[in-house]
């Protein structure tokens, strides 16, 4: 479950000069470019137009499609792109088509003014959560593949470098750009517009780095691709034919307004968790119709179901095998691990602009001091994994998280201050930073190569999940309860992971790690 120290801090930083490990770096900035543009930037694009802070909380949920990408890695895994397969490579090939698929997405939203079409917007934020989403994985299993586990602390720690590089350009620039297109004061649809439009240019960076870099070599994934092109047309009108009775069952089966008739006496902090309980319902039952469409569809003979249990459900059965009574408790970590820092992170924008920030003042400290505070706990995170291993760092992280939390309660209460404002940003990114590159460290340990993609993306899935459907409605928690309370509770949220940490580190001492 572990990753093999080195022996010395010299070998421990030789790593960062391999090709390989830089090559994450690029490949990072092409990952971290639509995250803001999905969350923070669109954020404050929707407070400046005039939009709700419930409904633009509601936005983050465009962002789910990281946390259900389980649902179609195995197409990502197994189908070969037509006409790129054989000149790209299979990796290669799924990566640019993510790429120039992000690019139209963004272009979408570029050209949706949410006073008029705040539909298109959605529809443009869920099209980049899927294309953004679609690049994760590919990204994800090609740095596994890439190189042996001793190097994936470092490629991890490369990876969050380049992602938050991007999360610079498309925070922090977005804002300046934003500031700099804009005329007088008020809000400017065009200012956007163009912010957005340069986005989707800075993407380029992906596409030319998806050319320079090799097809990685995995023998394991090429004998999982021996299935005939009808099967897999076959497997994409299966995911085609799932996916849409999930969108239509979760737009048309909402238990939501029958429980609220229910429920309307209840205010505060109750009324925001009878909120996150139905939504978390119509969820479910969103899922239940997807599954039970996808059952007939399977034993009606439509698709190959050994391509269908070899796609799905050996994965699954090959990490309980190898982790057994242990598995649980490892996907409960890893469901909880982020919860803290994921759920404040929704909302942060929106308070930094409520308390008084301007844009330039949020872009020059909380995005750009951020970064370089991402960068350092992310490179430090990497060294401390490779040297002292990776539970010990990722129960540091989770302390230091769930410590950080506490500050907002400060800055909430000083207001418009940019001295805690500096404070606050140097620990909450210091510690994410530190905890994100021992936790991808991890769960790239905990994979299989001969299902890279798609045990990854379940745990990646898993990981976002809960934190992405309550920050959802982090805007009505915070309406409910305001900001103090609410970053209290997302302190506490940090403190079931660190129970957990604890308990696998004394399953690994004691020999009973799996």
């Amino acid at each position: 479950m572990s990753i093999r120290p080195v022996h010395s801090w010299r070998e421990a930083t030789r790593v960062y000069t391999q090709p390989r490990v830089i090559s994450m770096l690029f490949l990072g900035v092409s990952a971290g470019i639509p995250l803001l543009l999905i969350f923070s930037s669109l954020s404050w694009w929707l407070i400046e137009a005039g939009i709700e802070r419930s409904t633009v909380t509601y936005f983050s949920w465009a962002g789910l499609a990281y946390s259900f990408k389980f649902v179609w890695s195995p197409l990502v895994e197994r189908l070969p792109v037509p006409l790129l397969h054989n000149r790209l490579g299979h990796r290669r090939s799924w990566l640019l088509i993510s790429q120039l698929a992000i690019m139209a997405s963004i272009l979408v939203i570029a050209n949706s003014d949410p006073q008029k079409t705040i539909s298109m917007m959605a529809l443009g934020a869920v099209m980049l959560g899927f294309a953004a989403a679609t690049q994760d994985i590919v990204i994800d299993a090609l740095r596994i593949e890439s190189a042996e586990k001793e190097f994936q602390a470092a490629m991890s720690a490369m990876y969050i470098a380049g992602y938050r590089v991007g999360m610079l350009l498309s925070g922090a620039g977005a804002l300046y750009l934003a500031s700099i297109f804009e005329h007088g004061t008020g809000y400017h649809f065009l200012s956007w517009k163009y912010t957005y439009m340069s986005m989707s240019g800075i993407m380029l960076i992906g596409v030319v780095t998806t050319f320079l870099i090799p097809e990685p070599v995995s023998e394991e994934r090429h004998e999982n691709l021996l299935h005939s092109s009808a099967d897999y047309f076959k497997f994409l009108i299966l995911f085609c034919a799932v996916t849409l009775s999930f969108v239509l069952a979760f737009i048309y089966l909402n238990p939501s307004e029958a429980i609220h008739s229910l429920t309307s006496g209840y205010q505060g902090v109750h009324s925001a968790l009878i909120s996150f309980a139905s939504g978390f319902m119509r969820l479910l039952v969103a899922l239940g119709v997807a599954a039970m469409v996808a059952r007939f569809l399977a034993r009606s003979g439509i698709v190959n179901m050994s391509m269908v249990s070899g796609t799905y459900i050996a994965p699954v059965i090959d990490f309980f095998k190898r982790y057994s009574r242990m598995a649980i408790w490892v996907l409960m970590l890893i469901a909880l691990y982020r919860i803290s820092d994921i759920v404040l992170g929704v909302i942060s924008n929106v308070f930094y602009k409520e308390i008084g920030f301007s844009k330039e003042v949020v872009a020059k400290y909380a995005v750009t001091l951020g970064l370089f505070m991402t960068l350092a706990g992310g490179f430090l995170g990497g060294l401390l994994t490779a040297r002292f291993g990776v539970l010990r760092i990722l129960l540091l992280g989770a302390v230091l998280s769930a410590i950080s939390n506490l500050l907002f309660m400060v800055l909430a209460g000083v207001g418009n201050n940019v001295s805690w404002l500096m404070v606050v940003v140097t620990a909450d990114n210091l510690s994410a930073g530190l905890a994100s590159a021992a936790f991808i460290a991890y769960l790239s340990s905990l994979t299989n190569i001969s299902f890279t993609a798609v045990q990854y993306a379940i745990f990646s899935s898993l990981m976002t999940l809960i934190p992405k459907l309550i920050g959802g409605y982090s805007g009505g928690m915070v309406d409910e309860i305001g900001y103090a309370n609410f970053f209290l509770a997302t302190a506490l949220m940090g403190i079931p992971s660190i129970l957990l940490v604890l308990f696998l580190m004394y399953r690994e001492k004691s020999g009973a790690g799996r």
